[in-house]
């Protein structure tokens, strides 16, 4: 994995301006520890980082052709259909220098042009600067796993795989995007939309073509509606079959691999697919597996309905089930409330999106994982897919017309937004005009039952509004660390295959995940397969709790806080008034974290909401 940069100008002659793309370059410095590049040509600068994953030596970026400065490439990701693509483009008379899936790529767009995306498997995000037409393309995968950002620059354009890489270039000036910022805020993700004025993702799925005619944007992925023709047992069978091909093709790595489990359903299936592969590799080592707890938690965990049980006693009965060379990484309060924790996860982000010690401990446990393995397996994505959360299976939820997450979760509550801001924005009528628009992207055949369409729409809307949520959030967390995290339910044509199964086949019964759950049979203990859905562990320390109120006091009590203009003051001191112990859960210390959160990031870029 790896962090690209660069800036494009038709009507400038860059060949001297490199060291303008240094800064940004630098600023990707923790996506790639192992080597950096610049390429410059007339009107095109391309800079690059590297983690060295595939070929550490011959895969050197950025990249060029054959022809000196014809086309050159930064990229960072995988596809893992590189070998069977290398196959069809040395018999069209390719001729390859290295064995990396970067030239893989380079060569694919010199034979088919930018077209060739769509023979790609994989998580990507790559530029490709082509001197003979005078475009630079930006290409991004089809669910969004790799991020890309742009940003006008005078006529010219400038991007990288996070917004610090934007931010970096010295003609560059941040300033606040208010709309933007409601989106991140309501948990909306609509495509491209960020909360820095001028700056823009590449929607998931599509190609970005900046050149003489302007800049042009060009969808080549969608998730269509087609009929599903397999019967139930099909259906487990292609599941199962789809998840075995992925995990073997993303355990292909020239440096040492592992899986995060976690002792759930996703993870624990992840974890005995790879080891199922991995023992067929004569004389090969064990998979190894990590999981996260807390110091203390043994005793200070209460259950509930959000997260009913640990996940240490389960992680440890998968492992020995499955044969892994097992750790648990154990973390402390003052691990979790050190200032420097917080800021790095801050600048990881980029973005005041902060879940407070769950992502604050899931940097942690990737600092931790890193210091054995470059490469690891991760569940995300599960849930999405195959109907997992508690709200699928709530009828009120699924009859109302909202963003189904919402019923459980929200970074900061409407009533806790300013009420100047939050009129200004119009946040309620954005988020409901939002939600509409999102709906009404779904695609549905003329025979679709109501109940049908409606858990269709669900499913999508997951997929496109939230599952990025969660990928932007561990893509950061983890190449902050120098950590390669793949998610194989992320694959796009086990993503295609189960958002077309009929819901009773996904969820016989009423069961959730229960197609998944059938996929699974023989692989894993009785006890993990029943086991009931449980998210990412959080801290019940209530030492935690204790510097969570104190920072936000601080906060109230410094009138100079930028985030005090978008932020309700007197609402955050009331919800301080609840008793100790109140904030024991995530889901109640959202609003407290993303004020903190929003007050650091907005010093951090000098931003103000006014």
């Amino acid at each position: 994995m790896c962090g690209i940069s660069g800036w494009c100008d038709l009507g400038q002659d860059l060949t001297g301006r490199a060291g303008a793309v240094a800064p940004m370059v630098a600023a990707m410095a923790c996506r790639g520890p192992d080597a950096e590049g610049i390429v410059a040509r007339r009107h095109a600068v391309l800079g690059h980082r590297r983690l060295s994953v595939i070929d550490l030596e011959g895969g050197r970026q950025p990249m060029s052709g054959d022809s000196p400065g014809d086309v050159v490439i930064t990229y960072s990701g995988e596809v893992y259909n590189f070998r069977e693509l290398r196959a069809e483009l040395t018999a069209a008379g390719a001729v390859f220098r290295t064995t990396s899936d970067t030239e893989v790529v380079l060569r694919a767009y010199l034979h088919w042009g930018e077209h060739c995306v769509e023979r790609f498997n994989g998580m990507f995000a790559f530029a490709i600067w082509d001197e003979r037409s005078g475009q630079l393309h930006l290409v991004r995968d089809r669910l969004g796993v790799k991020p890309l950002y742009f940003a006008a620059l005078g006529d010219g354009i400038l991007f990288g795989s996070e917004p610090k890489a934007i931010l970096a270039h010295p003609g560059f000036t941040p300033r606040l995007d208010p709309q933007g910022l409601v989106d991140l805020l309501g948990l909306i993700k609509s495509p491209g939309v960020t909360p820095f004025h001028g700056i823009e993702e590449v929607p998931p799925g599509t190609v970005v073509t900046h050149g003489t005619h302007g800049r042009t944007t060009r969808r080549y992925w969608s998730l269509d509606r087609v009929p599903h023709t397999d019967d139930a047992a099909d259906t487990v069978r292609t599941v199962r079959d789809l998840l075995t091909d992925t995990v073997e093709r993303q355990l292909i790595s020239d440096v040492p691999l592992c899986t995060l489990l976690s002792g759930g359903l996703d993870s624990s299936l992840l974890t005995a697919l790879a080891a199922a592969a991995r023992s067929r590799e004569p004389g090969a080592d064990p998979i190894r597996s990590f999981a996260v707890d807390f110091h203390g938690s043994q005793d200070d965990f209460q259950g509930s309905e959000f997260r009913p049980e640990r996940d240490t006693p389960y992680a440890a009965e998968a492992a020995r089930h499955i044969g892994t060379d097992h750790s648990v990484i154990e973390l402390s309060s003052d691990e979790l409330t050190a200032d420097a924790a917080r800021l790095a996860v801050l600048r990881a982000h980029d973005l005041p999106l902060n879940f407070g010690d769950v992502d604050t401990s899931l940097h942690l446990l990737f600092r931790a994982v890193r210091r054995h393995s470059t490469v690891a397996l991760s569940g995300e994505s599960a849930d999405e897919v195959f109907g997992g959360y508690v709200w699928f299976h709530d009828p009120e939820v699924v009859r109302a017309p909202m963003f189904p997450w919402l019923s459980r979760m929200e970074l900061l509550t409407p009533d806790l937004l300013a009420p100047d801001f939050r009129a200004a924005t119009r946040f309620d009528e954005y988020r409901a005009d939002t939600y509409r628009d999102a709906v009404a992207a779904v695609a549905h055949l003329p025979g679709d039952s109501a109940h049908e369409r409606r858990m269709r729409e669900i499913s999508h809307l997951h997929l496109t509004r939230w599952l990025p949520v969660l990928l932007d959030r561990k893509d950061r967390l983890s190449m902050a660390a120098g950590l390669e995290v793949r998610v194989p339910f992320c694959d796009h044509r086990l993503v295609e295959y189960v958002h077309n199964t009929p819901w009773h086949l996904k969820s016989p019964g009423g069961e959730p995940k229960g197609l998944l759950k059938q996929a699974a049979g023989g692989l894993l203990p009785a006890s993990v397969l029943r086991r009931r859905k449980s998210p990412y562990p959080t801290t019940s320390n209530k030492l935690y709790e204790k510097d969570l109120r104190t920072r936000v006091r601080q906060l109230l009590a410094d009138s100079s806080s930028p985030a005090l203009d978008v932020v309700d003051g007197p609402g955050l001191a009331r919800l301080l008034e609840q008793p100790d112990g109140w904030f024991d859960t995530q889901l109640r210390r959202n609003s407290l974290e993303t004020a903190l959160s929003l007050d650091l990031w907005m010093r951090e870029h000098h931003l103000t909401a006014g």
